[in-house]
């Protein structure tokens, strides 16, 4: 084997891959704020008194869940065109991370939902708390709490997911080592060190998961 180890390419473009990690970077926190809102809000309706909304929620949730990623991205760049809406390769790569997140978003929350005894929400509804506050005040935070660890690992792995949107050409590190990997031919150098920054991308988001964690969901110990 003589092939023969040069990080010279990975070495000129480095600003442009540093670049490209800010591009996952604000792709991932738009796709979690995204999800967290279609995560509360389709929780809210999975459990109203309508039944349309009931199974509306249900039906979008076995369908994101059931289908890859790639194809929704797709679908969302590649068809929606034809029915006139048409959304450049960033928003579009935000709005199918959002979907992706929400439908798993849904079910983590809606289990934390459910592990708040009943008995609160009815102290609450006693004290004269409309259902909205009841959930906004009682429910919601001791069940992000509880749901924390899962929903801050869904949204790791939601930044990692972020790869596949340069499929579409979405600026973000993997499209911009491809670039870089196609003018160099040096595959194992470009790929070896996008995965080196993919890890500490992961590491920093579980760094500062465990931050907020502490500041906000920390149990008083007195």
């Amino acid at each position: 084997m003589n092939y023969k180890l040069d990080f010279t390419p990975v070495i000129d473009g480095l600003p442009s891959l540093l670049l490209g990690c800010l591009g996952t970077f604000l792709l991932a926190i738009c796709g979690m704020l995204l999800a967290i809102i279609i995560g509360i809000g389709g929780v809210a309706l999975r459990d109203s008194a309508l039944k349309p909304a009931r199974w509306l929620v249900i039906a979008f949730v076995e369908l994101i869940r059931n289908t890859p990623f790639l194809v929704q991205i797709f679908f969302i760049y590649f068809a929606l065109p034809l029915t006139g809406i048409r959304l450049d390769p960033t928003p579009t790569a935000i709005i199918a991370l959002g979907i992706n997140g929400g439908a798993y978003a849904i079910e983590i929350i809606r289990g934390g939902v459910q592990s708040i005894p009943k008995g609160q929400m009815e102290a609450g509804l006693a004290l004269g708390l409309h259902k909205a506050q009841v959930f906004r005040l009682i429910i919601l935070k001791p069940a992000l709490r509880a749901i924390y660890p899962s929903l801050t690992s869904q949204f790791v792995l939601l930044t990692l997911t972020t790869s596949i949107a340069s499929a579409i050409s979405a600026y973000e590190l993997t499209s911009v080592s491809q670039r870089i990997e196609s003018e160099s031919f040096r595959s194992f150098e470009v790929y070896f060190t996008v995965t080196v920054f993919y890890f500490v991308i992961s590491w920093l988001m579980m760094r500062i998961f465990a931050l907020f964690s502490a500041r906000y969901f920390k149990y008083p110990v007195k």
